[in-house]
């Protein structure tokens, strides 16, 4: 059950995340799954060294939970931010 865990969790949190981010960020469902399992992982790791979260463990190893579900939202809204810089640099 751990990758599908991955696969609904990043879904979620990436669709979540799109929505709350102004503009338009484009990508389709995989690119939206992508961005949330990467979002889980840094907002995973990021929770757990700067508040030592359990929450934040949860996003990281992909359970389902609504601490985690947050952590990995705020990661993948740190992502589309990131991302956003480095495409404008390069455009």
């Amino acid at each position: 059950m751990g990758i599908i865990a991955w696969i609904v969790l990043g879904l979620i949190a990436g669709a979540i995340a799109k929505l709350i981010y102004p503009g338009s960020q484009g990508g389709g469902i995989f690119a939206t799954i992508g961005l949330g399992i990467l979002g889980a992982l840094v907002g995973g790791y990021l929770g757990q060294v700067l508040l030592g979260s359990s929450g934040a463990a949860a996003a990281s190893v992909g359970a389902l939970t609504i601490p985690s579900i947050i952590f990995a939202v705020l990661g993948s809204l740190l992502l589309i931010f990131i991302w956003g810089l480095i495409t404008r640099r390069a455009a």
